[in-house]
């Protein structure tokens, strides 16, 4: 046997002896970097790495507005300033590569850490089934943003939680540092403090009663401190306060996709996963707990009143249906907590992963589309070195990138509800005073719109404005005269 065919043989071993959870993640992480370019399709990503690398640059905390005209020095909290520390790094590293990377990264390590849980109640095969429903039901939000670097915290959050509930006990303060790293990568974190108050319910249902009492205690200077934890960041409270903002932009959230509510129109994935859900629940006969089943209706409440939240709903309703569907129905474990792969083959997936890596990096250009990044029609806007341009929202990020202060951005919080609705009713043409008051009041000198959104036509037939460019994902008009 010559050694080429000793060392395949060596591999082949070491690969077949890796668990099913560790597979899933190699699975997911391999499916995202191919795909790399989708995860860069939002055009937040450059706002958020501009940030990060602002504070990379100046060593400290922005706590104003730097970035528009329409709220210069206005406070501003960056509630997500690790994880766009993070993304900045990433991208001084390998480029665009990088933010990819980082993200697949995560994800795969969310889903790896999620069919692992699910192996410790449920057989393997039905455990990766899960996993794979529930990427399919996320694969809308996965994204090269904050929220994706923080699904891992989530997820162990919230086992670490359902643990201590079943055990009949309060969490382990152990716990407490994941919602702290949660706090410093995103503002969600307010999220894991609800869970608290659900699984220490969970846990006085199923207490005795002579326990109950010291039980609330213990559960409830839990809570007290992992709210303390939560304000271990650069901003103290006031991560807090932030976070809350975004719940009171009331009629803005109607407005943008990713708070929307879920659109049942059309078939989609997520009807068809409540439609199973539902007659697989009718049909089995499943039973859960007065608080579980509270918690079950929250996080499905939770994803009707916003997208955005339906991968919270797809990785969490499993852990929360978890034990008691496995003992219902006598389902054997896939593996013990303790069943790790040796770190040698660990060493070894790693090392085959960072080569694998570098090669698909090598011959693939990752970068966000040209739809979010239109390079021809900024220039062309810097050659009229225009003072205040009114651009569109989708445009934001890339004009923060390319230092030019924006008229408004992804930041709905800093611009809040009523600056946002009345911008979206004069783009959309519903107020053409408003659009045209816009114009005066803020001395805009450039508009740089989509050519879908129904002002940029109508600028062409308005006195004192020249189409100066126009692309198939810009147009740029300029003021000729006062």
């Amino acid at each position: 046997m010559t050694s080429i065919t000793v060392a395949s043989s060596e591999k082949s071993t070491i690969l077949g002896r890796l668990p099913a959870w560790l597979w899933v993640g190699i699975a997911v992480y391999a499916l995202l970097l191919i795909g790399g370019r989708a995860l860069l399709v939002d055009s937040d990503t450059y706002w958020q790495m501009t940030v990060g690398q602002w504070i990379l640059d100046h060593q400290t905390m922005p706590r104003t507005d730097i970035y528009s005209f329409t709220r210069a020095g206005e406070p501003w909290t960056s509630s997500s300033w690790l994880a766009q520390v993070l993304y900045a790094t990433s991208y001084n590293l390998a480029g665009w590569t990088g933010p990819v990377v980082l993200a697949a990264s995560c994800i795969a390590a969310t889903f790896a850490l999620f069919t692992f849980n699910l192996g410790r109640h449920i057989p393997a095969v039905h455990a990766v089934i899960v996993a794979l429903a529930v990427l399919v039901l996320s694969m809308g939000h996965l994204l090269a943003r904050p929220h994706v670097l923080v699904l891992p915290v989530m997820l162990a959050w919230a086992y670490g939680l359902m643990s201590a509930s079943e055990r009949g006990q309060a969490p382990s303060p152990w716990l407490l540092p994941w919602i702290a790293l949660w706090a410093n990568l995103h503002g969600g974190f307010v999220f894991g403090l609800v869970l608290v108050g659900a699984f220490a319910l969970d846990a006085l249902w199923n207490a005795d009663r002579a326990v109950r009492s010291s039980l609330v205690l213990r559960w409830a200077a839990f809570g007290i401190a992992a709210l303390v934890a939560c304000c271990a960041t650069p901003y103290g409270w006031g991560s807090i306060l932030a976070a809350r903002k975004i719940l009171d932009l009331g009629e803005l959230l109607h407005l943008i996709y990713e708070w929307m509510p879920a659109n049942f129109a059309r078939f989609s994935a997520f009807e068809m996963a409540i439609l199973v859900l539902i007659g697989g629940a009718l049909y089995s006969g499943v039973k859960l707990s007065p608080p579980r089943i509270a918690l079950a209706l929250g996080l499905l409440h939770m994803a009707l009143s916003h997208v955005r939240n339906i991968e919270i709903f797809a990785l969490l309703l499993p852990i929360v249906v978890l034990t008691p569907v496995s003992q219902q129905f006598a389902l054997r474990p896939a593996w013990l907590a303790r069943t790790l792969p040796p770190a040698p083959m660990l060493a070894t997936v790693l090392c085959l992963l960072g080569g694998w890596t570098w090669l698909v990096a090598a011959n693939t250009g990752f970068a966000p589309p040209e739809s979010q990044s239109p390079a021809a029609a900024v220039d062309a806007l810097k050659s009229h070195n225009p003072k205040r341009v009114l651009n569109d929202l989708p445009f934001g990020g890339y004009l923060i990138w390319r230092q030019i202060p924006v008229f408004v951005d992804g930041r709905a919080e800093l611009y809040g509800e009523a600056f946002d609705v009345a911008y979206y009713r004069a783009m959309q043409l519903k107020d053409v005073n408003e659009f045209l008051k816009m114009l005066g009041k803020w001395d805009i000198d450039a508009v740089l719109l989509t050519p879908h959104t129904p002002a940029a036509s109508l600028l062409d037939h308005i006195g004192g404005w020249r189409r100066a460019y126009a692309d198939g994902n810009a147009v740029l008009h300029v003021r000729t005269a006062p």
